[in-house]
């Protein structure tokens, strides 16, 4: 009886609509693709579809995102060749299709999957048939090789063509059925049924293994089945339908100001939510080989890649660039693949970047620019706020008793916290540090209004400068910190003029007192003070502590800044004025005597600066080390002393020596040529950099030679 005849008695049913599926034939030969284009199989039209639309009931799941469509099967995709041999498909030059079921929707096979457990072993052997029914997929396929063995044991070239079609169209069954547990691999009810596919897979592909060694002409015209490529392939589009229909899996993303960043973040925690699944769920159904968790990640991160590559394609909002890239730097690999649970079985590293360098680029640049504008209108806001106070005369506020302004409170902060906030965002590291450059030009802006405030000569100007040396204390600590990494150009150009503003205003302050202490320094080393040194010291003593009432509204820093520049400008007078030579000293007992002197004033000068808040106890020693030179009186011991001063203060220079040596008209010349070339000889050996600068500050008008 003709296979069709036969056939068509035997079964009953609708004719079934074609089911196209994933494409079968991509890795076979030409030559085998031409062979099976010629030879299709002609079925019947009319096949009733057992045990795979079996209506299911009440099956709701939340992990099954399957759409109401019909998923498609092409037969001729799925590695089944068709029959080679039957003369009526010689006739027919166009393609036939066997028609399995009619509109096969997903939602019926899974109410078939509720509470359905791994079924114990029956006590009758089931059949092909019933094995499917049970979901029994490794068993079922166990008896498709069996089958297959037994048919192409024989040595016969001619087999019984029904038997080879209806075992053709069991493997075309089995495959279906497989095909649909994996696509239902995130339905708790169904992983009895994956780990029975998976087991079947295996074993499919050792099958193919075994025929590849076969001629082509040989094999039976399924094989290869591919049944590990078709599982790869569904797992990319369950993964993409997943993906895609987030925002319906309980994703929310409320209070979030724009559509795109809703979707961003609904597609980042359905990635999170559904790898959790694979590493509690699917890890347990896999066999170690397929690496299920690694294969998982990768196919959902190249998904998530390829959304956020469609939404920037176009032009977003600032905020949208943020939110993507808080995304990419913070969220995604530290909140998600960083999951206590996840970080054990997926390997981030080895993901790769979530986009492209040169998207990544494009975000990195709108939003740097973006924060550069914001610091440069920050900066420019803020300095216009405080330059409009100094022109209405309004006066700084009094805090903790100084006076105080919010500049450099308002600026760094901001400054700070976006530089180090831009240092996150960025995959260059280091460059959101080039932000503090625009802190030079806001310094020389500073520096330019702060100078012409003076030149009004305002009323208020004390109080102002008092309030300004808080701000550029506060400026040049921030950018001394070594944490903030300026570049050195940049670093060392903001000192410069943080040093030029600081300068400003302890001139102004400082102006006035020296005004008061010119008449006494006029006194210094004259017979005057040599007759009453005590005299003219206790008056310029009294006029300092006179004049400390004017630093009692600066804050502690501040004033003992000014202080310590106080404190140095009155030394630096005093030698000054000694070695002028307005004084000289003609034997023993009067460089004896002015060597007390010396000494006495040192401590009284000292001693009023350190009751007024200075610390600069170094200024202390310069008087007592130039008394001594006084003192001494044998030309090899004075060598000594000027060597041992010149090691402590290396900016010391011939002339100052020469100017000191003048003061001891008993001095010969030859031993003063002694003393001047064994300084010579011993400067190379100095350490220049061995204390503070003190005597390049003391400036000596015309050149000194030696005068007996």
């Amino acid at each position: 009886m003709p296979f069709s005849k036969a056939r068509k008695e035997g079964l009953d049913g609708e004719i079934c609509e074609e089911i196209i599926g994933i494409e079968g034939t991509a890795d076979e030969e030409p030559e085998e693709q031409c062979q099976k284009q010629k030879h299709k199989m002609k079925l019947p039209q009319k096949i009733k579809m057992k045990n795979i639309i079996k209506p299911r009931k009440n099956l709701k799941s939340e992990d099954a995102v399957i759409p109401e469509k019909l998923l498609e099967v092409d037969l001729d995709t799925t590695g089944i060749a068709d029959s080679r041999d039957e003369p009526e498909v010689e006739c027919v030059k166009q393609k036939i299709r066997t028609k399995l079921s009619e509109k096969i929707k997903i939602p019926d096979f899974k109410r078939r999957q509720k509470n359905l457990k791994s079924p114990e072993t029956p006590s009758v052997e089931l059949d092909f048939n019933g094995n499917l029914e049970q979901n029994r997929l490794a068993e079922a396929q166990q008896q498709l090789v069996e089958a297959e063995e037994r048919l192409y044991s024989s040595k016969e070239v001619d087999r019984a063509e029904d038997e080879e079609d209806k075992l053709n169209l069991d493997c075309e069954i089995f495959v279906l059925r497989m095909r649909l547990a994996i696509h239902d691999s995130f339905s708790e009810n169904n992983q009895e049924t994956l780990k029975s596919a998976l087991t079947s897979i295996l074993k499919e592909e050792e099958q193919d293994k075994r025929w590849a060694e076969v001629a082509i002409d040989q094999r039976p015209r399924w094989r290869p089945t591919r049944c590990r490529y078709i599982h790869d392939t569904l797992l990319q589009v369950i993964v993409k339908e997943r993906m895609k229909n987030a925002d319906e899996q309980g994703n929310k993303a409320d209070n979030l100001s724009s559509s795109l960043k809703e979707e961003v973040c609904r597609m980042g925690k359905q990635v999170q939510k559904d790898l959790l699944k694979v590493v509690r769920n699917l890890r347990e159904c896999y066999p170690p080989d397929f690496d299920i968790c690694r294969t998982y990640a990768q196919l959902y991160h190249q998904a998530f890649s390829t959304k956020l590559q469609e939404l920037i394609r176009f032009e977003i909002s600032f905020e949208e660039c943020l939110y993507i890239l808080s995304w990419i730097v913070e969220y995604y690999p530290k909140d998600v693949l960083k999951h206590k649970e996840l970080e054990e079985h997926i390997n981030s590293s080895s993901l790769g970047p979530l986009l492209p360098e040169e998207d990544l680029r494009r975000l990195e640049e709108q939003y740097f620019s973006y924060k550069e504008n914001e610091i440069t209108k920050w900066l420019s806001t803020a300095f216009e706020k405080e330059v409009n106070k100094w022109s209405h005369s309004i006066e700084p506020e009094l805090m903790d008793g100084y006076y105080f302004s919010n500049l450099a409170v308002d600026v760094l902060p901001l400054v700070d916290g976006t530089v180090k906030e831009v240092n996150a965002l960025l995959s260059c590291k280091g460059k959101a540090w080039s932000l503090l450059d625009q802190l030079d030009s806001f310094l020389l802006s500073y520096k330019t209004s702060l100078e012409k405030l003076i030149k009004k000569n305002q009323e208020n100007i004390p109080k102002v400068l008092s309030a300004n040396l808080v701000n550029i204390y506060q400026f040049r600590e921030y950018v001394l910190k070594p944490k903030h990494p300026l570049s050195e150009d940049t670093r060392t150009a903001c000192l410069s003029t943080l040093a030029d503003l600081r300068n400003i205003c302890h001139k102004y302050f400082l102006s006035c007192i020296h005004t008061d202490l010119k008449p006494l320094y006029r006194k210094l080393w004259t017979q005057v003070w040599f007759a009453g040194h005590c005299e003219v010291v206790e008056e310029l003593v009294k006029a300092l502590e006179n004049n400390n009432d004017n630093f009692k509204q600066l804050k502690s820093d501040c004033r003992e800044e000014l202080l310590a520049d106080l404190h140095v400008a009155v030394m630096v007078e005093y030698v000054r004025r000694m070695m002028k030579r307005k004084l000289k000293l003609k034997d023993k007992e009067q460089q004896e005597a002015a060597a007390e002197f010396i000494c006495h004033d040192g401590n009284r000068i000292c001693s009023v600066f350190a009751k007024m808040g200075s610390r600069e106890e170094w200024l202390c020693q310069i008087l007592p080390k130039l008394s001594e030179i006084l003192k001494l009186q044998d030309p090899g011991s004075l060598q000594l002393e000027i060597v041992t001063l010149a090691r402590d203060y290396p900016d010391i220079s011939e002339q100052h020596v020469l100017a000191l040596l003048n003061l001891k008209t008993n001095l010969s010349s030859s031993d003063v040529r002694r003393i001047k070339g064994c300084l010579s000889e011993n400067r190379d050996t100095l350490d220049t950099e061995s204390s503070t600068s003190f005597f390049s500050k003391v400036l000596i008008k015309r050149k000194i030679n030696f005068i007996p």
